[in-house]
Formats: structure tokens, sequence, C-alpha cells
């Protein structure tokens, strides 16, 4: 399933792919696993682009807005930002992007995330 979802993320990041078409390949299962609840071990290459069919929660820690640390709860991240509803499950995109000098942490969605410093490895949610 890794190589397919690379493939996936290489042709949808190069434009090749129609939201009709990824929409497609997503519904299927092939590309698009279960959500870890974090990135801990999946964000040393920035740019990196996963697919994930996520629950959201309305608890978990969470540091950051909008860019979220490696090691923020993905499901409570997504309804943070507005993706998700709890309990609602989608398949969402999930970018790894340049470090940030600092994470600052809100209220939105009735999920609050923390504050935190530099930190070396986080990443972005969006809509397929």
């Amino acid at each position: 399933m890794k190589v397919v979802s690379d493939l996936v993320a290489y042709f949808d990041k190069k434009g090749q792919l129609s939201s009709r078409q990824l929409k497609k390949l997503l519904q299927q299962n092939f590309v698009a696993p279960d959500a870890p609840t974090s990135m801990h071990d999946k964000c040393d290459r920035t740019g990196a682009v996963y697919y994930f069919r996520i629950t959201g929660v309305s608890e978990g820690q969470v540091w950051g807005t909008d860019t979220y640390t490696r090691d923020s709860n993905i499901g409570a991240a997504a309804v943070h930002c507005g993706l998700l509803k709890p309990g609602e499950t989608k398949v969402v995109r999930l970018t790894v992007v340049p470090a940030l000098p600092r994470y600052l942490g809100t209220t939105r969605n009735g999920v609050t995330t923390s504050d935190y410093a530099d930190f070396p490895h986080c990443w972005v949610l969006s809509a397929i």
C-alpha cells in the first residue's frame, strides 16, 4: 500500500490527478489507511504527503494551530482545524511542512491546543 500511496501523492503534487480521480482512488481503500495517533515516526521528510482515514476526536494532546507538531493527535487536530467533527470519519491529506520557530495554541471547534517553542517536525491537514 505504501508504494501506491507514494505514487498517488507524487501525481497529486504535480497536479496530474483531478479531485474526482483522487477521491475515487481514496474511496476504494487502496491508498488511505487508518491514521496513526500521531506522526511520531513519519515526519522526517519535508514535503511528504500522506492520505489517511481520520476519525475526529475532541480530546488529545495537540500543539500549534493549523501547523501542528509531529507528536500532535491527528484526530483532535482535524477537529481543531475544522476538517472533521468528533466521531466523523473522512480521508484527509496530511503534508509534512518546514518547521516553525514557534507553535501557538488556540481553542477552536471545542479543541484546545497548546503553545510550543521551536520543534523540528510538523505537518498540516487539508481536505481532498
